[in-house]
């Protein structure tokens, strides 16, 4: 995989957005590269990371009556306020609400997040670096049809300027402090199998504390 040297400014609470593109029950079957399981606990982890940042966040689906059905259903449950826009083209951005949701956003740095890496994921970010702004898609909450697709996607979306990283690291980016009054919920939001633990050797520490 071709490397470049691009290294933008970090992301905050101010400057980024989470975009998530077609998670929907359809097109989740088609996932080789995530058990379903492993797929949905990422995508879901990063949207209640993000609300708990108070980040911007937009969400599609495509032909969702016609073809691939809803958003999945953990993803509407963590996202209750949400509408998902609907469309029918392939880029997310071709749609023009789409494009003004996420110019409303107001910010420059957009994360990317799609049910498909090198497509739903990918399209949208290309063209993100393209109109001028800084581009970022976590792999972890983007699946793949089969590793032709994904190796193919990384590689092109690092050819085109578009940063690739996993949703935890990029949402601990923007936490920033881990004193911020966030923390717990950010980390909550990601459930990460390392921080859970910690977590219960923390709580287990406090209890036989407050018994002897």
């Amino acid at each position: 995989m071709t490397t470049t040297h691009y290294n933008p400014e970090p992301l905050t609470a101010d400057n980024a957005a989470l975009v998530l593109i077609d998670h929907q029950v359809g097109l989740m079957t088609g996932i080789r590269d995530f058990s379903i399981a492993e797929l949905k606990h990422n995508v879901v982890g990063l949207a209640k990371a993000a609300s708990a940042l108070e980040i911007p966040i937009v969400t599609t689906t495509t032909s969702a009556e016609t073809l691939w059905g809803p958003a999945f259903p953990e993803l509407q449950a963590a996202l209750p306020d949400q509408t998902f826009i609907d469309r029918t083209t392939v880029n997310a951005w071709d749609d023009p609400r789409v494009e003004a949701a996420i110019r409303a956003t107001g910010r420059k740095k957009l994360i990317f997040a799609g049910i498909s890496l090198e497509v739903c994921a990918a399209f949208p970010a290309m063209r993100a670096v393209r109109e001028g702004f800084e581009a970022y898609v976590a792999v972890d909450a983007s699946g793949n049809f089969n590793s032709t697709k994904r190796e193919t996607g990384m590689a092109r979306l690092v050819q085109s300027g578009v940063v690739i990283a996993d949703g935890a690291s990029l949402m601990i980016e923007i936490l920033a402090d881990n004193a911020s009054p966030k923390a717990m919920e950010v980390y909550s939001a990601l459930a990460m199998d390392w921080s859970i633990l910690v977590g219960q050797v923390r709580t287990s520490a406090i209890e036989q504390a407050a018994s002897s």
